[in-house]
């Protein structure tokens, strides 16, 4: 029998809730990969996903925007409720869901289209600007957001692919946030980048945290102790622990946690 996850007391109103998760489960198949999960993401934080490979943190973090639709075996069970309202809604748009919940993938994807309409993609398609200069306003400010404006404000005609690996990450996060999202998830953002550009995103992602709820898949234990507010350690497709992430890396309540932040497991 799997003993009910350590969950730290915390007085959160209601308001400060953005995901709220409730008995969430994820088959691939007849695997069973996500088991009666349940969290409360809250707003204006930065969240981290710990635990070791093939936990489930990654296939957590893609029910959060119905990524796992894409997934013919996959089937997803639970509440999954954003500003209180059932994302799996059959009423509801996945597309226009994943404006409102922004994705950045482990590695970096640009679009093979210039920087310009790398970030104007998203913003057309959701009929967000009414004629070019709301585009170049819009796309601007992202790019200022994305923390990248002043290295490509004079090559915006060029092509995104073009920009190093770090650039590429940033002008993907200033991609995801041109659509004006409520959350940020990042799964892995920093796993293919050196240390500077890692730096960088970091900084970056302490900034987002002022206007966005941000969900951030790490395998450094070391950068969700840097980023993240809240922290939820992923075993074996369980949430075993979540809480203050100093609490949780200082003084966790399970001896699992424990073992993992120490080494001993993972």
């Amino acid at each position: 029998m799997y003993d009910a996850p350590h969950i730290t007391e915390n007085k959160v109103s209601s308001n400060d809730i953005k995901f709220d998760c409730n008995d969430c489960q994820v088959f691939y198949g007849d695997t069973h990969a996500i088991k009666d999960v349940s969290v409360a993401i809250e707003d204006k934080t930065v969240t981290a996903f710990i635990g070791p490979s093939g936990c489930g943190k990654s296939t957590f973090l893609r029910c959060l925007n119905r990524m796992n639709d894409t997934i013919g075996t996959a089937r997803v069970e639970g509440s999954f409720l954003l500003d209180g309202q059932d994302i799996y809604d059959k009423r509801i748009d996945p597309v226009q869901l994943r404006a409102k919940v922004g994705m950045v993938f482990q590695k970096p994807n640009p679009f093979p289209k210039s920087i310009y309409d790398n970030i104007a993609y998203g913003p057309r398609i959701h009929g967000l600007a009414r004629n070019k200069a709301e585009l170049d306003d819009i796309v601007e400010r992202a790019l200022h957001r994305g923390a990248i404006w002043d290295e490509v404000k004079d090559r915006l005609d060029e092509p995104g692919t073009g920009l190093s690996g770090g650039q590429q990450q940033r002008l993907c996060i200033a991609r995801a946030i041109a659509t004006e999202p409520e959350v940020l998830l990042m799964d892995e953002p920093c796993s293919a980048l050196d240390p500077i550009a890692t730096a960088l995103v970091e900084e970056l992602i302490d900034e987002l945290r002022q206007s966005y709820s941000v969900v951030i898949v790490t395998h450094s234990m070391q950068q969700a102790a840097r980023v993240s507010q809240k922290t939820a350690f992923f075993h074996l497709g369980n949430l075993v622990e979540y809480g203050d992430t100093s609490q949780i890396f200082t003084n966790p309540e399970d001896p699992r946690t424990e073992s993992y932040i120490t080494g001993r497991i993972g």
